[in-house]
């Protein structure tokens, strides 16, 4: 039987581009852990203590994308303000729940490792946590190719909070007489992007 040498290169996957993205994020992360429980970047799962300040604390989850703002990125070739928004898409559905964001991990699929690339939207992911005061405690990259075409890539978030079951936010309890504040933002968000293009 003949031998053949198998390998992910072979296959058109750069594990040492990988790694180096991953200890990239790991000098990143550390910038922002402080005095955080946080650890094992780079690990297969993350480890977060859950604060005792909350009497019944309940998590909520959220995970999300950017969709066609991902086209966007690419038309203009900007991407470090992308990650901003994914981390916005996934806490922004926890903190109208009540809850405080706590953690963020991030899924990146790409057809080949670009190291620029990533970086830029791993800065904007980064950013992104900071803003909401939660922290990347990992993710996934993905590098497939053959399944995107040249220059094309997918991201996902997936974010984590906690609320105190007697401070949740439930349609239940608004009554009429209630004030509705509403915030305006500074420019077009979310899936008016799809309608815009």
């Amino acid at each position: 039987m003949k031998k053949s040498n198998l390998t992910y290169e072979k296959s058109g996957v750069n594990i040492k581009a990988a790694d180096n993205f991953v200890k990239f994020i790991s000098t990143l992360s550390k910038k922002r852990q402080n005095s955080k429980n946080f650890e094992n970047i780079g690990g297969f799962g993350s480890i977060t203590q859950i604060s005792k300040i909350y009497k019944n604390p309940q998590i909520v989850a959220s995970t999300d994308g950017v969709g066609t703002k991902i086209e966007i990125a690419n038309e203009l070739n900007k991407f470090n303000t992308i990650g901003i928004d994914l981390v916005a898409m996934c806490v922004n559905d926890l903190i109208v729940q009540g809850a405080k964001p706590l953690i963020f991990l991030d899924y990146i699929s790409i057809n080949k490792i670009d190291l620029k690339k990533l970086k830029e939207i791993i800065k904007g992911i980064v950013k992104g946590c900071k803003i909401s005061n939660c922290e990347l405690v990992g993710g996934e990259t993905a590098e497939m190719p053959g399944t995107y075409s040249k220059g094309k890539f997918d991201i996902a978030g997936f974010s984590v909070g906690v609320v105190d079951k007697k401070n949740i936010l439930d349609k239940s309890k608004i009554k009429l007489n209630d004030l509705i504040l509403v915030i305006t933002s500074k420019g077009e968000k979310s899936n008016l992007y799809f309608l815009k293009r």
